[in-house]
């Protein structure tokens, strides 16, 4: 539930408090006094996208501000703060949106700047809003479906029929896929099975193609190479005086004489030794290298061969040796495929049957709560309608059996036989737009009434629009009934909706000639009065107006 709404240089509204408490509260007020600015500033509360326009000329910034309910525990509540919002202890939150003229707006709830979406999601769970233009939904089939399910209350049935469609729709455009394409799939399978046999021909193996470069390179310039490794080894051990290794360790011998006298010499005749030793093992690996070198013609012809093998495989497959390897599991895998592809096919058609059984056992089921719905929310209708100075209409909701979609396989069509005798019509095509605006409000005060949770907050636009005389009184009288258990806030142009009120805010224009003002109060006693005289005749100090408003006033707070 709101408790109040602060608004603060939003259009023409400067500075604006609105207590909302339990009930009925009306808003009124003439034309262009300011009255969307109210559900402008409420809007924002909602979630609604901000609209930098909307500041007040001459502002650099507006602000709606709420004090709103929310029960510990509750969804609401853990969403806000898992967002970071703090409840107060008293199970209240504060909800401000600023919207900057010329700067980014921001939205702050519980003293945390959360994104506009969460609190979108949030007040969706407070608030349900009707405006003049959510009659349209009564002119389309897929509103009216919609309305019929949250009647209904079958949403873990919607919940799984989705699934289920989606988890068929799968199914069914695999084997579509398999089939329309097997002829091309197997003819790609039968190409990769001879490649997989060139493939496995060469066996490859990785890096082989770098290590067949890396020894050709050596075979083919064997002499050069010998030349230069024996040149090394006999530098550092061979058969002359002046040896890497010789001087080495006649460098240590001497060394060693001067580290008797001096023992901080010694590790400099270690290093000297480890220089000898070192020396000595590269010599007998240079020795085992020229050992092991082979420089046979016929061993350089083979690698040549083997590389320009590989060489053609790439050339084959279009890739690198580490492509060949990888296409070469992907190929493995297509003539797998290809192998059994009659029991894959077998297995595609298996699931497209057992998911299609599935989606028509849920939409059969999900058809048959529909129907069931359809009876109790016609039911429901028509005790509303007789309430609203309709009691010879007849309101219904057929389904009818469609093909399967993503919504189930129904068609629903609201109907209205305006009296007693009349076909049953369209529900848009028979309707005035005044019965239209009474067929809505029938429609919301069951949902209300079936679904929302006492204290859940109603807001109707105008919803009275088209609406006069016996039907007027007869809507003002079901908003105050349905304000018994829920909050409700209605901006209404008419006296017989306002004299309903538990309480009544004007909404007034006022200029100095140069800025314009609207000014929100709540009016109470004679000013009510007066302001329901103005609604009734234009003019609040009517002797005649003021008779009447205040006969309607107090007819409406003896009302059962």
């Amino acid at each position: 539930m709101l408790r109040e709404l602060a608004i603060e240089n939003l259009g023409v509204i400067e500075s604006a408090r609105i207590d909302l408490g339990p009930g009925l509260t009306c808003v009124t007020g003439e034309t262009g006094a300011g009255k969307t600015m109210v559900l402008t500033g409420l809007g924002l509360i909602l979630g609604s996208r901000s609209v930098p326009a909307t500041v007040r000329t001459g502002a650099d910034a507006a602000l709606a501000e709420a004090i709103v309910d929310v029960a510990p525990g509750s969804w609401p509540a853990e969403r806000l703060e898992e967002a970071g919002a703090a409840l107060d202890d008293d199970g209240t939150v504060i909800v401000s949106r600023i919207v900057g003229a010329s700067t980014r707006s921001r939205t702050v709830v519980g003293g945390r700047t959360v994104p506009q979406a969460v609190l979108a999601e949030v007040a969706a769970h407070w608030v349900t809003v009707h405006g003049q233009s959510d009659q349209a939904r009564l002119r389309s089939s897929a509103e009216q479906r919609a309305i019929l399910d949250e009647y209904a209350d079958h949403a873990d049935l919607l919940d799984s029929y989705a699934t289920a469609w989606r988890r068929w729709r799968d199914a069914r455009d695999a084997l579509e896929r398999m089939e329309s394409g097997a002829e091309q799939a197997r003819l790609e399978a039968a190409r990769m099975r001879d490649d997989l046999a060139a493939i496995d021909e060469v066996a490859p193996e990785a890096g082989e193609d770098q290590a067949l470069k890396d020894q050709i390179e050596v075979l083919e310039n064997a002499e050069s190479v010998r030349t230069g490794v024996a040149a090394a080894r006999e530098a550092i051990d061979g058969d002359g005086e002046t040896t890497l290794v010789i001087a080495a360790e006649a460098a240590r011998r001497a060394l060693g004489e001067a580290a008797r006298h001096d023992r901080a010499l010694a590790d400099l005749e270690n290093r000297l030794a480890d220089v000898a030793y070192g020396a000595a093992d590269v010599a007998q690996e240079l020795a085992s290298y020229l050992d092991r070198m082979d420089a046979d013609p016929s061993r350089l012809d083979e690698l040549q061969q083997r590389r320009a093998a590989l060489g053609s495989l790439m050339r084959r497959i279009g890739a690198d040796l580490d492509g060949v390897l990888a296409y070469r599991d992907r190929a493995a895998a297509a003539v797998a495929e290809d192998d059994s592809w009659d029991e894959h096919l077998a297995a595609r058609r298996g699931d497209e049957r057992a998911a299609a059984a599935e989606v028509e056992r849920l939409a059969d089921a999900l058809s048959a709560s529909r129907r069931a719905g359809a009876d109790r929310l016609a039911a429901d209708v028509n005790a509303e309608l007789a309430g609203l100075a309709m009691p010879d209409a007849s309101f219904a909701v057929e389904v009818d059996r469609a093909e399967l979609r993503h919504s189930g396989a129904d068609e629903v069509r609201m109907t209205l036989a305006s009296h007693p005798g009349a076909p049953p019509r369209p529900v848009a095509l028979a309707a005035s737009g005044g019965e239209l605006s009474r067929i809505m409000l029938a429609l919301e005060v069951s949902l209300a009434r079936h679904a929302a949770a006492p204290g859940h907050t109603f807001v109707f636009d105008e919803v009275d629009a088209g609406v006069g005389g016996r039907a007027a009184v007869a809507v003002g009288r079901r908003l105050a009934e349905l304000a018994r258990t829920h909050q409700v806030l209605v901006v209404t142009h008419l006296a017989q909706v306002a004299a309903h009120a538990d309480r009544h805010v004007v909404v007034a224009k006022a200029t100095d000639g140069a800025i314009t003002r609207a000014q929100v109060h709540e009016v109470a006693g004679d000013a009510r009065v007066e302001e329901l005289a103005r609604l009734l005749s234009g003019h609040e100090d009517s002797k005649t107006a003021l008779a009447h408003a205040r006969e309607l006033w107090e007819a409406s707070r003896v009302a059962p």
